[in-house]
C-alpha cells in the first residue's frame, strides 16, 4: 500500500504495448500499486465487448494480437471524461504522437489535457513501433519532463532491459518531434512509391530533419536544443518511421494506385487513421500565417500532393529548391 496507482487511458497498438511493460513495472517495483486499470474503448471483436476479451484472456486481439498483457493490467470500463476523477498531484504522460488544431495554430496534446485536467504533463516519444515494443525487441525512447523531479520516477516505471529510457527537459520538442516526423515519413513513402533509391530517401530524412528543427524553434515556446533531435525522439523515431510505420506504407500505395489517402486509410489500417498529411495541413495553415510557406519545401509539398492536387511525381523538386541553411 502507498504505492503510486498507474493508469493507462487508451488501449490500440501502442496503449497495448506499452501496458505490457508498465504492468509488470508495476507489479515488481515497490513504488506502485500493482495493479494498474486500463481504459478501453468499448468495441466489439467477433460479438464479444473488446473489454471482456481483454480481462478474461489478456491479450488485445484487436490492436496487438499475440501478445499476452500481465494479468494485473486490469480494464476499467470506459470513460470519455477524466475531469473531477483525477487528482491534482497526478502526474500524465502523453503518449499520443499528433497535435491537435487550435485558434492560433497547432496545440500540443499534453497543453489540452493540462489544460482540462490541471495536471502536470509530460512525454514519451521515441523510435518504437508497437509491435516491436511488444516483441521485447531492443529500442530506445525519450521522455519530455519540464519538472527534474519526475523524471526518475517516470523512467523506473517505463524503462526494461530491452525499453532504454532518457529522461530530457525540453519536452514540448519531444513532443513536436513525434508529430512532425509523422509528415516526413509521407515524404518517404512517395519516394518509395515512385520507386526512387535509399539516396533519395536519405535526402528526405536528412532535410526532414532540418524542416523539423525549424519548425521546433518557430513553434516551441522554450529552448529548442539541436541535441534533442539526437535522442530517439528525433532522429531515430524519423528514421524508423520513414522505413516503417502506417504514413510510410499509405504514402507509398497512393504514389503507386492513385487512390485517395481517404480510400487507403479504409483499405488498408483497420480504421486508424493517418496523422502525417493531417498535420501537413496544420503546419500549412501556420507557415502561412506566419509568411513562412516557402522556407519549408518539404512540407509544404506534402500538403500539396495530399490536398491540392500537386501531383506526386513533382515532389524530388522540393527538394532540388530547398534551401541550404534554415
Amino acid at each position: 500500500m502507498g504505492g503510486k496507482k498507474v493508469c493507462i487511458v487508451g488501449s490500440g497498438n501502442w496503449g497495448s504495448a506499452i501496458a505490457k511493460i508498465v504492468g509488470a513495472n508495476a507489479a515488481r517495483l515497490s513504488g506502485f500499486e500493482s495493479q494498474v486499470n486500463m481504459w478501453v474503448l468499448q468495441e466489439e471483436v467477433g460479438g464479444r465487448r473488446l473489454t471482456d476479451i481483454i480481462n478474461a484472456e489478456h491479450e488485445n486481439v484487436k490492436y496487438l494480437p499475440g501478445h499476452k498483457l500481465p494479468p494485473n493490467v486490469f480494464i476499467g470500463s470506459i470513460c470519455d471524461q477524466l475531469k473531477g476523477h483525477v487528482k491534482k498531484e497526478a502526474v500524465g504522460m502523453s503518449l499520443i504522437k499528433g497535435v491537435d488544431e487550435g485558434p492560433d495554430g497547432l496545440r500540443l496534446i499534453s497543453d489540452i489535457i493540462h489544460e482540462k485536467l490541471g495536471i502536470e504533463m509530460t512525454v514519451l516519444m521515441g523510435a518504437n513501433l508497437a509491435n516491436e515494443v511488444a516483441d521485447e525487441k531492443f529500442c530506445e525512447t525519450t521522455i519530455g519532463c519540464k519538472n527534474t523531479k519526475y523524471g526518475q520516477m517516470l523512467k523506473e516505471l517505463m524503462q526494461t532491459p530491452n525499453f532504454r529510457v532518457s529522461v530530457v527537459q525540453e519536452a514540448d520538442t519531444v513532443e513536436i518531434c513525434g508529430a512532425l516526423k509523422n509528415v516526413v515519413a509521407v515524404g518517404a513513402g512517395f519516394c518509395d512509391g515512385l520507386g526512387y533509391g535509399d539516396n533519395t530517401k536519405a535526402a528526405v530524412i536528412r532535410l526532414g530533419l532540418m524542416e523539423m528543427i525549424g519548425f521546433a524553434k518557430l513553434f516551441c515556446k522554450g529552448p529548442v536544443t539541436p541535441t534533442t533531435f539526437l535522442e530517439s525522439c528525433g532522429v531515430a523515431d524519423l528514421i524508423t518511421t520513414c522505413y516503417g510505420g502506417r504514413n510510410r506504407k499509405v504514402a507509398e500505395a497512393f504514389a503507386k494506385t492513385g487512390k485517395s489517402i481517404e480510400q487507403l486509410e479504409k483499405e488498408m489500417l483497420n480504421g486508424q487513421k493517418l496523422q502525417g498529411p493531417q498535420t501537413s495541413a496544420e503546419l500549412h495553415r501556420i507557415l502561412k500565417s506566419k509568411n513562412m510557406v516557402e522556407k519549408f519545401p518539404l512540407f509544404t509539398a506534402v500538403y500539396r500532393i495530399c490536398y491540392e492536387g500537386k501531383p506526386v511525381t513533382d515532389f524530388t523538386k522540393c527538394l532540388q529548391s530547398h534551401p541550404e541553411h534554415m
